[in-house]
């Protein structure tokens, strides 16, 4: 009966007010205690989930802050890389055009090795022409200065020395030699021809008289020989004889023939004695046995004349010939009184001078021996 009593009132639960027990002092203690492990759980949660949040808020931060310091050590990592590259690439065209610069360099180098050899075997070359040439001349020369230091010795021109000189014996044969004993036209045939004009005509000297104005401008010459011809000696002959004596048609050829005079180049051969050669310049420029270079005009040509060492010749008429043998004459004897050659008294030079002068008139206006 008990047992379905509690059957009852399980299925049918009593209804109505119940009022609280009042707890023992006990139960009172053990309620606050639950309460406050209750309470502290609670709060240890809070702190825990607190703490959890900021570990995540720190966290977050940490991250967006690392993520902009990687972000911004990547861009710099990469403008680096650029400017590396850049320079890496400037680097690259320096050493191209470091080593084009080089190559070029290099074949400068060696071309102009062998310019510079090419240009020593030539004027190596050159140097030994003209030292066989000159050597040649200085024998030459020796036995010029020889015979013209007799011939001052024993002879003047006023009077010559006939058994020196025998060729003076037949005044009719005076005059040019026909050829010359030497080509160039520092000819020691000049000293000889003076001697025969003056034997073929003999001035004596009550006859003469020297100007005063032209002796002072020789004797002031004569002080220091030079042959430059801004002094007033040699500018006067130049004006009055040398020029005229040496203006002939062909004004570029007679030009050239004035320079070759003056630096002593000139050279004079017989026809006759020599083969024609091959000329460098036109035929009508050199002339030829029946035509003159130096006139234009047609005469038989018995010479001709070579300027320098150009290996062209050009044909001359006698007329030309006599007129430029008497400027060599003039300017070989003037070359032996600076060479300190001539021992002779100033006024016998001076009537030398005075007496080629006149043939360098005679010359110009067309007087010649007939052998030439």
């Amino acid at each position: 009966s008990e047992v379905s009593f509690e059957e009852e009132n399980q299925k049918h639960p009593a209804v109505g007010h119940w009022k609280p027990l009042m707890p023992s002092q006990g139960n009172k203690e053990e309620l606050e205690t639950g309460c406050q492990d209750a309470g502290g759980v609670g709060e240890s949660q809070s702190t825990e989930q607190l703490n959890v949040s900021r570990l995540r808020s720190s966290s977050v931060e940490i991250r967006e802050k690392g993520s902009e310091f990687l972000k911004d050590e990547l861009h710099k990592a990469q403008k680096e890389l650029k400017l590396k590259d850049k320079e890496c690439e400037r680097l690259s065209k320096v050493r191209e055009q470091l080593e084009q610069e080089l190559e070029e360099l290099t074949a400068s180098l060696f071309e102009e090795a062998h310019k510079m050899v090419r240009e020593a075997n030539t004027k190596q070359a050159v140097a030994e022409k003209q030292l066989r040439e000159a050597r040649g001349k200085i024998d030459m020369l020796q036995a010029e200065v020889t015979a013209l230091k007799t011939l001052v010795i024993t002879s003047t021109p006023s009077s010559p020395n006939r058994e020196l000189h025998p060729q003076l014996q037949s005044p009719s044969k005076g005059g040019f030699r026909k050829g010359h004993g030497r080509n160039k036209s520092t000819s020691s045939a000049m000293v000889s021809a003076a001697s025969q004009n003056v034997a073929s005509e003999p001035v004596s000297r009550e006859c003469r008289e020297v100007d005063s104005i032209l002796f002072a401008e020789f004797q002031a010459w004569k002080e220091s020989p030079t042959l430059d011809k801004s002094c007033s000696f040699l500018d006067r002959i130049y004006q009055e004889d040398i020029g005229p004596c040496l203006d002939f048609t062909k004004q570029e050829l007679s030009e050239r023939v004035r320079v070759a005079v003056e630096q002593n180049t000139l050279t004079i051969e017989p026809v006759a004695s020599q083969a024609l050669p091959v000329g460098k310049v036109a035929a009508e420029e050199c002339g030829g046995p029946k035509k003159c270079a130096l006139s234009g005009l047609p005469r038989t040509c018995k010479h001709r004349i070579m300027l320098g060492d150009s290996g062209n010749y050009y044909y001359i008429s006698p007329s030309c010939r006599a007129r430029i043998t008497a400027v060599c004459n003039f300017f070989t004897y003037i070359r032996y009184i600076q060479q300190g050659l001539v021992r002779q008294d100033v006024e016998l030079m001076y009537w030398e001078v005075t007496r080629l002068r006149r043939e360098m008139s005679l010359a110009k206006l067309g007087f010649y021996p007939s052998e030439m």
